[in-house]
């Protein structure tokens, strides 16, 4: 139980950062370049580049930090899962957001956070975690990874010779 402790803790303390980094990403474009005066559909296309650079600052902190003993040996084969879970996920606050600001004409960029960055990352949190926890960066996996490199190693052909 500890050890999952530690790492829901440590997960918890990358997806703060990132949640950080959403917030501040979010509403500088918000505020900038998709504003409800310029563009319609600016809180959607905030919520999309805000969760992507969220995503890459999430990846290496989980990676290196909170599920690194868990990670795969291809970190370009963990990259990928973690990107297509992260993705799916985006689906939660863009239909949180779609929901609020669309259905609900709730438009205010207070509206907007409340529906993106409260409503939206509890779920897409816990759909996160599970998803990682389970398949990108599975103990069962890593162990297998260990395991098969050892076999591997272990069945090499030897370099020796007999002396036959």
């Amino acid at each position: 139980m500890i050890p999952l402790l530690k790492q829901v803790l440590r997960f918890g303390v990358v997806g703060g950062v990132g949640v950080v980094v959403n917030f501040v990403v979010f509403n500088a474009l918000r505020s900038t370049i998709w504003t409800n005066q310029h563009d319609r559909y600016g809180a959607i296309y905030a919520t999309i580049v805000a969760t992507v650079v969220a995503i890459v600052v999430n990846w290496v902190g989980n990676r290196y930090w909170a599920f690194r003993a868990d990670r795969q040996s291809s970190a370009t084969r963990e990259g990928a899962e973690f990107f297509i879970v992260s993705v799916a996920s985006l689906a939660i606050p863009l239909l949180c957001v779609g929901v609020s600001h669309y259905l609900m004409h709730l438009s205010s960029q207070f509206a907007d956070n409340i529906s993106n960055n409260v409503i939206g990352l509890a779920l897409g949190t816990l759909f996160r975690f599970a998803l990682y926890r389970w398949w990108v960066y599975s103990p069962k996996r890593a162990v297998s990874a260990r395991w098969d490199g050892e076999v591997a190693e272990f069945n090499a052909p030897s370099t020796q010779s007999s002396g036959l």
